[in-house]
């Protein structure tokens, strides 16, 4: 009950996020650019985790990289790069790290003007 809790609240963030973003750019380009030793630092990440959250933000980003530069389809292709990213670091963390995460997922994507939906 509690992860269907928390899923609904970050689901909920990144729904809010979005009608937030306004009139901001739709997708901007993205670097891809992840610190990986400041997130694992912030999140409290064992070395296990450390690890596998260091593949997913390399997958992530190579997946936004993509979306960002689509041609056709990039509103879907940037939603599946996003929830993709979310469904892997739900396995991969806790409970508290992943709303942690999800908090600092939404803020970066805002900063960036990508808009998700």
């Amino acid at each position: 009950m509690k992860r269907l809790g928390l899923t609904l609240v970050a689901a909920v963030c990144l729904t809010a996020s979005t009608f937030a973003a306004g009139n901001q750019p739709t997708t901007a380009k993205w670097e891809g650019n992840i610190n990986v030793n400041k997130l694992s630092k912030y999140l409290k990440l064992s070395a296990d985790q450390h690890e596998e959250v260091a593949n997913i933000c390399e997958y992530f980003s190579a997946q936004m990289e993509r979306a960002t530069t689509a041609k056709k389809d990039q509103k879907k292709k940037l939603q599946n790069a996003v929830y993709g990213n979310l469904k892997l670091m739900k396995k991969a963390l806790t409970d508290k790290q992943y709303s942690d995460y999800t908090k600092v997922l939404n803020v970066t994507l805002q900063n960036k003007g990508i808009e998700v939906k």
